[in-house]
């Protein structure tokens, strides 16, 4: 096991940076009859923004909850309000979402 330092730790800390969490979550309307194709616009909107890095991390959540994804994106809340209100399926009413302020490390990475 490696062990971890304090100093180590604080400057770790220190070079941490602010994202936004966003937690997106289904509507009944989801399985509504036509929303297919919001739904893709929905997906494929989701991959430019990864590939612009705006959004560098995306998770769709499979499980049975009301919770369809998770996405931390680079900049501030106001910025990712703009973007999330500008999604194909938020306007439609069948996403809804919360944000929220978090730090990380920067080049952090899924394995």
């Amino acid at each position: 096991m490696i062990e971890v330092s304090k100093e180590y730790m604080l400057e770790m800390l220190s070079k941490s940076k602010n994202y936004t969490i966003v937690i997106l979550k289904r509507t009944k309307k989801i399985d509504e009859p036509g929303n297919d194709k919001i739904k893709y616009e929905h997906g494929k909107r989701n991959f430019q923004l990864r590939e612009e890095g705006i959004m560098p991390i995306v998770c769709r959540i499979n499980d049975e909850s009301n919770i369809n994804g998770i996405a931390i994106f680079k900049g501030n809340p106001d910025e990712v309000k703009k973007i999330m209100d500008g999604d194909p399926g938020v306007k439609a009413g069948i996403f809804t979402y919360e944000m929220h302020l978090c730090s990380s490390f920067p080049g952090d990475k899924l394995p």
